[in-house]
């Protein structure tokens, strides 16, 4: 099993990650971190099988796959 974590207060909410997921897994969050911007999270740890698109795609390198 993979394991995915998030800078949350370092994440712009720009949802690339959220696109790159080929088992839609992340979400923009309802909580909004400390510069305004809903981060990203993901829904189901578990289903994750760690391909690391989603912080491929990232931007600003928020996003770390552990496996």
């Amino acid at each position: 099993m993979a394991k995915v974590s998030f800078e949350t207060e370092r994440c712009k909410g720009c949802g690339l990650c959220v696109d790159a997921c080929p088992r839609h897994l992340l979400v923009l969050s309802a909580k909004i971190n400390k510069k305004g911007h809903p981060a990203a999270e993901i829904t189901d740890q578990e289903a994750c099988v760690g391909c690391a698109m989603c912080a491929a795609m990232c931007p600003d390198c928020v996003i770390t796959v552990e496996r």
